[in-house]
């Protein structure tokens, strides 16, 4: 007998053995069979879904739930357009804030007020509290003096405003977030995405210095599956900075690892290991995402996050430890430093079944497409970077580049894997207006980045379900609706291949089943 057989149905299963469906059988969380293979079993619970389509559950291969769950509780200087607005809600959030605690919001971006505000004018505002306004791309903040005078004197800061390495240097100066903090977070954040149709996701980066919000945050992950607040699966990118070096056997040729060599795929089916997470870039919102040249407008090409021989011996020493490895590299220059490593790392220990990352690739140049395919490593994209800051982006980097930005033809015409993600919360995380943008290649104002970088609806669709189940090695239990694979599935009010482009990101996702359970079983 089958647990539930979902019926009446326009199934689009991904899979081009058997790619459109009516009945799909669920057995233990799990599908058993398809059409006339289930239709005449008896089955516990039969769902009549009215001709509603049905996908394979999204997968979103790059989120910060964490990060997603705090902000949406966090004082917001968003959506202020002067300094003075801005100002007026740090001193409401200073005025909550307990003497010397610390007074923490988010939603700050420069560019709505056209220059950085200053450590002075917080302190005008501050009253002794420490103030820390998080940049919307996760890549700075801006302190006042209270913060700066706790920080090293090398720490560089230009008036206030930290970027990269020195914003990590501020964050470690606040205490970690407990694992009951952080377990209530990503699940708040995990329930946004189970509404948008994603059933499974990666997260970014724990621990690290740039996005990790406690040393032992794995720990809350298992907390929150434990306290049921866990609705999809999640695997974990652990960040290369909680790696540290070890006296393996010479014969493991493991240089550096996590403590007990924990490598990717420790897990199961519900919380896991994944990829190894490394930095070599900033972004392009802040403007440190390393470039070959300048920004437009601008007399500087960004930032690496370290001295390049030093991200490459981690890329190299991931490599060597086993790890998947996801790497950070939104400029161009930048991606030339991590290719290369994968390169010099690939000549020391072939790894063919590795599938490295190259997560964001937000500018690649038509030369390096052919050395991503090479290497075959993933291009993990966010397309709404490009729906909701494409026109900033593309005044940035001028007529020539923009084009090369967060691409879809290039990747798949040079045989890369097109793997679609949000970042949340940096961006909105609806997959369904991911693909609209990715078939539209349209910013919310209209204007057009990279046209002839555009796929089809049913290209898009599989980057976020047969690609997003690639890069995390989860292709033979999801990304298709296959008997033998997880019972995990989106239904929608609308097939996103039949209704006019412009109406995809609109699309009612009517429910999500995980493990064969609708999601408000």
């Amino acid at each position: 007998m089958l647990s539930t057989r979902l019926t009446n149905a326009h199934v689009l299963t991904m899979d081009p053995d058997h790619p459109v469906a009516h009945d799909v059988g669920i057995w233990e969380g799990r599908i058993v069979g398809l059409d006339e293979a289930v239709t005449g079993l008896p089955a516990r619970r039969v769902v009549d879904l009215q001709g509603a389509t049905v996908l394979p559950g999204f997968i979103d291969s790059h989120v910060h739930l964490a990060w997603t769950g705090f902000k949406a509780n966090t004082p917001s200087v968003a959506p202020c357009t002067s300094a003075e607005d801005v100002l007026g809600v740090v001193a409401a959030t200073v005025a909550g804030t307990p003497p010397g605690g610390w007074a923490q919001l988010v939603g700050y971006d420069q560019r709505a007020l056209g220059r950085h505000l200053t450590a002075a004018e917080l302190d005008k505002v501050s009253e002794g509290r420490k103030v820390y306004l998080l940049h919307d791309s996760g890549h700075g903040c801006v302190v006042n003096t209270e913060v700066l005078d706790l920080l090293p004197a090398e720490v560089p800061h230009e008036d206030g405003f930290l970027a990269e390495q020195a914003m990590g240097a501020a964050r470690a100066l606040r205490l970690p977030y407990s694992q009951e903090e952080l377990a209530t977070a990503i699940g708040r954040a995990a329930r946004v995405c189970l509404a948008e149709g994603v059933t499974a996701c990666a997260e970014a980066g724990i621990g690290g210095a740039l996005f990790g919000h406690s040393p032992v945050e794995l720990g809350a992950y298992q907390l929150a599956r434990d306290q049921g607040q866990l609705p999809l699966r999640v695997q974990l990118m652990v960040a290369a900075d909680r790696l540290k070096a070890v006296a393996a056997h010479e014969d493991d040729g493991i240089p550096r690892a996590l403590d007990l060599g924990l490598r990717t795929g420790f897990g199961d089916e519900w919380l896991s290991v994944g990829a190894l997470k490394i930095y070599t870039d900033g972004g392009m919102m802040a403007r440190t995402a390393a470039l070959s040249s300048p920004y437009e407008g601008l007399d500087h090409a960004g930032q690496l996050q370290d001295d390049p021989e030093a991200l490459a011996d981690t890329i190299v020493a991931g490599h060597l430890g086993g790890w998947q490895l996801a790497v950070h590299a939104i400029g161009d220059r930048a991606a030339d430093v991590a290719l290369d490593a994968l390169e010099r790392a690939h000549h020391l220990r072939p790894r063919p079944g590795a599938r490295h990352r190259i997560e964001h690739a937000g500018l690649i140049r038509p030369d390096q497409l052919s050395r991503m395919a090479r290497l075959g490593v993933s291009a993990v994209v966010q397309p709404n970077f490009l729906r909701y800051f494409g026109d900033d982006y593309a005044s940035i980097m001028g007529e020539e580049r923009a084009p090369w930005m967060y691409r879809g033809r290039g990747f798949l015409e040079h045989g890369i894997t097109l793997v679609g993600s949000s970042d949340r919360p940096v961006a909105d995380g609806s997959p369904l207006r991911a693909v609209q943008f990715m078939v539209e290649r349209a910013s919310e104002s209209g204007q057009l980045i990279g046209p002839d970088e555009s796929v089809t609806v049913d290209e898009a669709l599989r980057a976020y379900t047969v690609g997003g189940a690639y890069a995390c090695h989860w292709d033979s239990v999801a990304g298709t609706l296959t008997p033998g694979k997880r019972a995990d599935l989106v239904v929608l009010g609308d097939d996103p291949r039949r209704v006019d482009t412009s109406r995809i990101g609109d699309i009612e996702v009517v429910t999500t089943f995980v493990d064969g359970r609708e999601s408000d079983d």
